[in-house]
């Protein structure tokens, strides 16, 4: 199923996706929470509903963030082997970690506010997927059975906070508005292989990024394994995968993001968004 969540900011419902129409699924769902992504059942009453013909078809004027207050967003960093030769930095040995806040979660259409002091805020195609159940030392063989599905993520980051400032790179990666979600949350069964997924990535209309998962680094079997090894995984965790070449930090002279830009990006199976860069006031 394709999950969306739908409403004005902090208004959101839970709903569903298909054939290209949005229906109503807060008559059965309460929202697309932790609770939700523990419960294998509640997704069967849903895909029920829907089968059965109960879920109202709506006309939605706003997406938001498929996932509801995930308890924490992971990155990865530097997982595509042609985005570290791109960066001047070496094939990494154990899969890089960071973290984002999770108030930097927004709609998959909504603005991207650059940061008051910002200079150079860039742009980062991902594929991400979100934990169904929890997962604490689990094997590679027993990963995907942790996976509950997939979502387009937008991992836009200020590389001056980020690179120049010391500390974490969480810094340049949680201003509000740095992780558009969306446009919806593709459960794990409408993914024939999350390892041969095209990415892509606009600029004002001009392809910048155009990669595959293929280029990974480390899968997402390792991936979901190695944190696991670190900390508990829990149901609504996002775990971001890293980004395909193309990010503005790569050019020559490097590009970044300035107030009027359109940025528009997407994924085999995973739809697109689009977001306007905006100013902070």
């Amino acid at each position: 199923m394709k999950l969306i969540r739908y409403g004005e900011p902090g208004m959101e419902k839970p709903g569903v996706m298909l054939d290209g129409n949005y229906y109503d699924a807060s008559p059965f769902i309460t929202d697309y929470d932790d609770s939700f992504f523990a419960n294998e059942e509640l997704l069967k009453t849903l895909a029920g509903a829907m089968h059965d013909g109960k879920l109202k078809e709506i006309k939605p004027s706003r997406l938001g963030a498929p996932v509801y207050k995930p308890g924490k967003i992971i990155c990865i960093g530097l997982n595509y082997r042609k985005h570290a030769a791109e960066s001047g930095m070496e094939v990494p040995t154990e899969p890089v970690v960071f973290f984002k806040a999770t108030s930097s979660v927004t709609g998959p259409n909504d603005n991207i506010i650059l940061p008051k002091n910002s200079e150079k805020t860039d742009w980062e195609v991902e594929l991400a997927l979100v934990i169904g159940r929890r997962a604490n030392y689990v094997s590679k063989e027993e990963a995907m059975d942790h996976v509950a599905g997939y979502v387009l993520h937008n991992d836009v980051s200020e590389r001056a906070f980020q690179l120049e400032r010391g500390g974490q790179w969480v810094k340049g990666k949680s201003a509000d508005t740095f992780a558009p979600l969306g446009p919806f949350l593709a459960t794990k069964d409408e993914i024939n292989d999350p390892h041969n997924i095209k990415l892509w990535l606009k600029l004002n209309g001009e392809t910048v990024q155009n990669g595959n998962t293929s280029d990974f680094i480390f899968d997402i079997p390792t991936i979901v394994s190695y944190l696991s090894q670190f900390m508990s995984l829990m149901p609504g965790d996002i775990v971001s995968t890293g980004t395909p070449p193309g990010v503005g930090l790569g050019f020559d002279p490097p590009r970044y993001l300035k107030p009027g830009d359109v940025v528009e990006l997407g994924a085999d199976g995973l739809g697109v968004s689009k977001q306007v860069v905006k100013a902070w006031q």
